[in-house]
């Protein structure tokens, strides 16, 4: 129910990560395995979802006890629907969405199917999820949301449009979110990762940030850091210095990044243009 002001501190309550139940989408990916082994490791229990059925099984066999796995299609109405009931059951009060995919390349490249399922993946099925699980995160004492975007949903960059737009719409669903719901006990955060290797990643785009030097994390030091946000009720947090700086200069100085970013379409263009005849 809506209290007039929180009556509870931004931080983990007493207990720490051994009073929390999380509901962990994305789970089977390579942040969600990293956020799974790290938030297990401090001692929540954990209700696990995602496509790929042996990654979490994997996931569960090295946190025995501590880990629930439902393989489920997040972007499915009755799978979702099963995913709340699961995390009713499992007595879930933070909510951590981290599932997503993307698709580097031309947007005149992208099909209407390739759009379609980002869109879907990265925000429709996300919002619709924590809109379902939203009144037990209300019920709850202390409740929690918690959405990995990305450094590319404060920076618009080339050959990753439809991925930004998507990126974009989180930012602004939480910050949202977080205003509708500031007389409530519910705490609503924003982490956003730079690049990252994990098996979303072809071979020509880790090539490409290193040729750009662009600095790429490993997932573990990813989910350390997502831990140390939550731990410290931060609201919006940008992993990465340089990325920070770059996101403050494109809100006040757009066109100082839009010249930057025009000297390094050559060398992106490289990487991510298919040659004429192969399909998108």
């Amino acid at each position: 129910m809506p209290w007039s002001r929180k009556p509870w501190s931004r931080q983990l309550p007493e207990g720490g990560w051994a009073a929390q139940s999380v509901l962990i989408t994305g789970a089977s990916g390579g942040i969600g395995q990293a956020l799974v082994d790290e938030l297990a490791g401090a001692g929540a229990r954990l209700l696990i979802t995602g496509r790929r059925r042996e990654a979490l099984d994997a996931l569960a066999a090295r946190h025995p006890g501590r880990v629930t796995v439902m393989a489920a299609d997040l972007t499915r109405a009755e799978e979702r629907r099963r995913m709340v009931e699961q995390a009713l059951e499992a007595g879930c009060t933070m909510l951590i969405n981290a599932a997503g995919v993307n698709r580097v390349g031309l947007f005149e490249s992208s099909s209407d199917d390739e759009i379609e399922a980002l869109i879907t993946l990265n925000l429709t099925s996300t919002l619709q999820l924590t809109r379902a699980l939203l009144p037990r995160l209300l019920a709850a004492e202390h409740g929690w949301v918690i959405n990995l975007g990305s450094t590319f949903g404060t920076i618009g960059y080339p050959g990753q449009a439809g991925y930004c737009a998507t990126k974009f719409a989180l930012r602004g669903f939480t910050q949202a979110l977080r205003r509708e719901l500031a007389d409530t006990r519910v705490h609503v955060l924003h982490v956003a990762p730079r690049a990252t290797r994990t098996g979303m990643n072809a071979p020509e785009i880790e090539a490409m940030n290193q040729a750009l030097g662009n600095a790429m994390d490993a997932p573990q030091r990813v989910a350390g850091l997502v831990r140390r946000a939550i731990e410290a009720g931060r609201e919006e947090t940008q992993l990465g210095g340089p990325e920070r700086l770059f996101a403050r200069l494109n809100a006040l100085l757009p066109g100082v990044v839009d010249r930057a970013l025009r000297r390094q379409l050559p060398t992106i263009r490289r990487f991510i243009t298919k040659p004429r005849g192969d399909t998108p």
